[in-house]
């Protein structure tokens, strides 16, 4: 069983940036993939930033150029830093890894971009 726990939610206005982290208990944290999804009101949950074991790195058009996704094995932790957030950006953001036969979702943080 792999727990994951967000943290760095929070209000901004557009423009500004913000960071969010996800602390993973698991024994072998260097063999998972790494994923930030984010689920909008009355929208489905879309996959936002993803980092392989590899540290290889992918986005949706949306935020390219603005997030940027990273890993620290040694802490066992995914941040995604957000930067010239826009309203649209406003969501829950979910850390999100997968298992063999099982996917792993932290509880969410509330990310909201407003003036």
């Amino acid at each position: 069983q792999v727990q994951l726990v967000e943290s760095g939610g929070g209000l901004v206005q557009p423009g500004e940036s913000l960071k969010l982290s996800c602390a993973s208990s698991a024994a072998y944290y260097s063999a998972y993939d790494m994923d930030w999804y984010r689920q909008a009101p009355g929208k489905q949950r879309e996959l936002v930033a993803t980092i392989s074991t590899k540290y290889v790195t992918n986005y949706i058009d949306s935020v390219k150029g603005r997030f940027t996704i990273s890993r620290d094995n040694t802490k066992r932790t995914v941040s995604l830093q957000m930067s010239s957030l826009k309203p649209e950006d406003t969501a829950i953001y979910y850390c999100h890894t997968k298992g063999i036969s099982t996917d792993y979702w932290g509880q969410g943080t509330q990310v909201t971009v407003s003036s």
